[in-house]
């Protein structure tokens, strides 16, 4: 028995639903592919500065407080995220409030005024979030290596765009990219749990008249191809060194992309996985440490990151490069690859099994890739993979000539100290 269900409106907007009979909530999306990576150089930061804008006040309902006083009346949760493929606007409230919560979701994607006093009042507090990031490490370091793996290009970019692009947008800097992104092909509204009735006949009635229009896609990904490896060092006074190592990887739809799930899982998923165990609990070189694989539809990058001891950074580079290296030489043994398999296995299911995650995990498939995938169907691929996958993936994509190091900290003029420890 399916999950999701999937039906169009007249102008081919998706609406992904997934009903859950046990459920008295409901929670109601709008997902776009629309991020950062579909900007420019001159509106950099526009998709999350619209984000933080369609909060501001609709033409029925004039201002931020209109909006989340009809929220708070159902006693609902009002959010919004941006990432560099997709933006998501939701609403989570009683199922009997689900129209409560579309005409709030819905009215501010349609009818949002971007006046321009509250434009240039929000310009205060984007600034103030970049200086917050700032004087964040842990949170910056994630910039300094996607500037490096993906250079000047809009997936090497800062999502909160610069401080010059976002004091000099305009009413019509949001105007234009939203007229150009969130149109009907990039749209979904998805909606889990109690779903209810009548609910594309409401959502014909509101989102039918959107126009229709020639479908379009970012800038491809651009990723320097030259023998490495490469380092990036920001300088930063602190006690605490932040470094993230990676490479290149596998874009979402990739056939190997079940592999590479395990293939994270092993090394760096959880307590147990191998960068915990030998750089934290064997070491003690990091209070965090973590192992990721982060894919876009063109593209991908499996990066380790932690935060270390400035004196023992050398060391740490090091365990963690073996680490990477361990993963291509060696096949996993048996019981740590079921270990893996099987924690793998048990966080989806922890993830899907209340309306919000459910759906979260629907959308990002559905609006990146076209299709919701069945939650059993993916619980299928990953009882299929094997260990001699994996190594196999890692193989290709593992080689000192294409490691990547980003760091934060007190260092100066020492990329070639960096790029040894790589070799």
């Amino acid at each position: 028995m399916s999950v999701f269900e999937r039906q169009q409106l007249s102008n081919g907007l998706r609406v992904l639903t997934a009903p859950l009979g046990h459920a008295q909530s409901v929670a109601c999306f709008v997902m776009l592919a629309a991020g950062s990576r579909y900007e420019r150089a001159e509106n950099r930061g526009i998709a999350h500065f619209a984000e933080h804008m369609f909060f501001k006040g609709t033409e029925r309902h004039p201002s931020s407080r209109d909006l989340t006083t009809l929220v708070d009346g159902i006693g609902g949760e009002f959010n919004a995220f941006t990432s560099k493929e997709y933006t998501g606007y939701y609403v989570r409230c009683a199922g009997a409030d689900r129209d409560v919560a579309f005409d709030v979701l819905l009215d501010m994607i349609r009818h949002s005024k971007f006046d321009p006093e509250e434009i240039d009042r929000e310009k205060g507090v984007i600034l103030e979030e970049m200086n917050m990031y700032a004087d964040t490490p842990r949170d910056q370091i994630g910039t300094v290596y996607e500037t490096l793996m993906f250079g000047d290009n809009p997936l090497g970019w800062e999502t909160l765009g610069t401080k010059e692009t976002i004091r000099a947008a305009t009413r019509d800097t949001f105007t234009d990219y939203i007229d150009e992104w969130y149109t009907p092909d990039r749209m979904v509204i998805g909606v889990a749990g109690q779903v209810g009735d009548g609910l594309v006949p409401m959502l014909e009635g509101v989102l039918g008249d959107m126009p229709t229009t020639t479908p379009k896609s970012p800038a491809p990904a651009q990723l320097d191809t030259s023998p490495g490896p490469r380092v990036s060092v920001f300088h930063k006074d602190a006690d605490q060194a932040h470094l993230i190592l990676g490479v290149p990887s596998i874009p979402i739809d990739h056939p190997d992309r079940y592999a590479m799930s395990l293939l994270t899982g092993v090394l760096g998923a959880g307590m147990s996985s191998r960068l915990f165990l030998e750089v934290r609990e064997r070491r003690g070189l990091a209070y965090y440490v973590s192992g990721m694989n982060h894919s876009y539809t063109d593209a991908g990058s499996l990066l380790a990151q932690a935060g270390v001891d400035i004196k023992r950074i050398d060391e740490a580079v090091k365990v963690i490069v073996e680490q990477f290296g361990r993963m291509a030489t060696e096949r996993v043994p048996d019981d740590e690859f079921e270990k893996a398999r099987a924690m793998i296995k048990g966080r989806f299911v922890l993830r899907t099994e209340n309306p919000q995650g459910l759906l979260m995990y629907g959308l990002n498939r559905e609006v990146l890739e076209g299709e919701a995938l069945e939650p059993a169907e993916l619980l299928k691929q990953i009882d299929a993979v094997t260990a001699e996958q994996v190594q196999d993936l890692a193989q290709r994509l593992i080689a000192t000539d294409k490691l990547h190091l980003a760091v934060i900290g007190p260092f100066k003029d020492e990329d070639a100290r960096f790029s040894a420890l790589l070799a």
